[in-house]
């Protein structure tokens, strides 16, 4: 026996990832809805071999559905996601807007599988940003071993985070660049991000940060432990998919870089491609299409007391949203309703 679930947001790049990821892990289903705004009513999407037309989500009844997979904006998630949550059918929200809400889990099946039984206060679990989702699988298990202090990271996130107009500005103003005549103004980004990085994603908050940057911050104590402190620079890089990482780690205890590279060898998620020599680590283009987060780069920091330098790179359309929310939703299965 399968599981009834629904597709919210299922044009998208998140949404049709989510119907990729099931159909390869062969997600026990016994009924399938794809969802989305009445002006892409109708529009065809894939899951395997099966061909489905998207149905109007403002209309759609929950009632007699397993499990929600949200992959639409925090306005509409806010509107829709209560409608499900109230008619039974658990929500997986991929959005910002209960990530921070005290009655409501933030889960990376890795890292914290236990939280998943608040689920029941609002019938809601998020799924966490993009690249906090990388960073806390290579975070747990060592703070697991040695209790981390602090973390220092920077980010070089893709273009496709933002969504398909950023990937389609990206590659338009690339080729622009080659083609007098045929520049292309930045308007999805403040600056032009072909040959460019842009040191700014989400709004700016009063202390200087961008809102990115704050959720990574708090995300990560919610997730592994309040105690952590962190510090994010988050960076917008002409990449199309696949966001990377550079993770400054200061731990309690000391431990060295062989013993780091051990424990995260034997992690869940985690592939460790790290060899001193040309080519001996892990670029966001290798990653495209992976479930794994590759960690390269391992070495001791010689500057703070028990530090460690490591580089952290995953496909965010699926880690970062898409392949979390599926994990999520196996944990839901397992754990609590127990269908599959």
């Amino acid at each position: 026996m399968g599981y009834r679930i629904v597709i919210v947001g299922a044009t998208g790049n998140v949404g049709r990832e989510m119907l990729n990821i099931l159909d390869e892990r062969q997600f026990p289903i016994d009924a399938i809805e794809v969802l989305a705004s009445r002006r892409s009513l109708g529009t065809e999407c894939m899951i395997g071999d099966k061909t489905m037309k998207t149905k109007d989500l403002d209309t759609f009844d929950f009632n007699g559905w397993d499990i929600a997979l949200f992959a639409i904006g925090s306005d509409a998630t806010k509107k829709y996601a209560p409608i499900a949550a109230a008619a039974g059918c658990v929500v997986i929200d991929n959005s910002s807007l209960y990530r921070h809400d005290p009655k409501v889990p933030l889960i990376v099946p890795e890292c914290n599988p236990d939280a998943i039984e608040g689920y029941s206060q609002k019938n809601i679990i998020a799924n966490p940003n993009c690249s906090t989702a990388q960073m806390v699988v290579a975070l747990k298990p060592l703070h697991d071993r040695a209790t981390i202090k602090r973390v220092v990271v920077s980010t070089y996130q893709s273009v496709s985070g933002t969504g398909k107009e950023a990937i389609d500005e990206l590659w338009n103003q690339t080729k622009g660049k080659y083609v007098p005549g045929q520049e292309v103004e930045a308007k999805v980004y403040t600056k032009d991000i072909a040959f460019n990085v842009i040191p700014h994603i989400d709004v700016f908050m009063d202390d200087g940060s961008t809102k990115e940057e704050w959720k990574m911050v708090a995300e990560t104590k919610k997730i592994i432990d309040p105690k952590i402190k962190v510090t994010a620079t988050c960076v917008r890089v002409p990449v199309f998919v696949g966001h990377s990482e550079a993770i400054n780690i200061e731990f309690e205890d000391f431990i060295d870089e062989d013993e780091v590279r051990d424990i995260l060898r034997e992690s869940p998620g985690i592939l460790v491609v790290d060899k001193r020599e040309d080519g001996g680590y892990i670029t966001p283009v290798e990653c495209v299409g992976d479930y794994a987060t590759y960690i390269s780069r391992i070495r001791q920091d010689s500057t703070v007391e028990n530090g460690i330098n490591l580089w952290c790179v995953s496909d965010n359309l699926r880690k970062g949203a898409a392949l979390n929310a599926i994990q999520i939703a196996e944990l839901l299965g397992r754990r609590i309703l127990k269908k599959g």
